[in-house]
């Protein structure tokens, strides 16, 4: 079953999205690679006030480097047409402090995200992003849900969560913020799917 379930969320992962007419791609970060910027991206204004990570470089290596050992969870470069423009944390809930929150079932799932270079914002691109990552998130057949806590005061990406089908359940005073947790059922997020393929989003 573990292994099977690897195999599911392997990476990197990449489809081309019919509707903006461009390659979407994820891929796992790789240190020597994506440090500099990754960092570059956390000292964006518009980025600051939600990851707290804009520190100095050596520290921030270092907290790079401890992520990517941390085995609940997969960090990855988001590309599109093979430009880096994201990252993401994916994560399994029940090692993850989160898990302490709700009950949770052994195959739920967890996402952090951002877009760094600020000429990728305002253009809608997050929602294929969203939708791809949370379509390949669901191809483990035992997740059921996927959930998300987004800062409270970050009322654009509460939106787009909600939009791409995550419902808000309550807020949730974590150790860096408080958060508003919320969760996507299989079902909801489907419909979404179905709803962006077929140009009704």
């Amino acid at each position: 079953m573990k292994c099977n379930i690897m195999a599911q969320q392997s990476y990197p992962f990449e489809r081309y999205d019919p509707v903006i007419q461009k390659k979407i791609t994820f891929r796992p970060v790789r240190l020597e690679e994506d440090v500099s910027r990754l960092h570059s991206w956390m000292h964006e204004p518009h980025v600051i006030p939600f990851w707290n990570l804009n520190i100095p470089f050596t520290e921030y290596k270092a907290h790079l480097q401890k992520f990517l050992h941390d085995d609940h969870q997969i960090l990855l470069i988001g590309e599109m047409d093979g430009i880096p423009m994201s990252y993401w944390e994916s994560y399994w809930v029940k090692d993850d402090i989160i898990g302490k929150y709700y009950q949770f079932d052994e195959y739920d799932q967890g996402i952090h995200l951002l877009i760094g270079p600020k000429e990728f914002l305002g253009k809608g691109y997050i929602y294929p992003l969203l939708l791809t990552i949370l379509h390949k998130k669901f191809q483990v057949q035992e997740t059921t849900r996927i959930v998300a806590e987004p800062d409270v005061r970050n009322e654009k990406m509460i939106h787009i969560f909600q939009k791409c089908g995550f419902q808000p359940i309550k807020e949730v005073d974590l150790p860096d913020k408080t958060g508003l947790f919320m969760i996507c059922e299989r079902k909801g997020f489907e419909k979404r799917w179905t709803d962006w393929q077929e140009n009704r989003f």
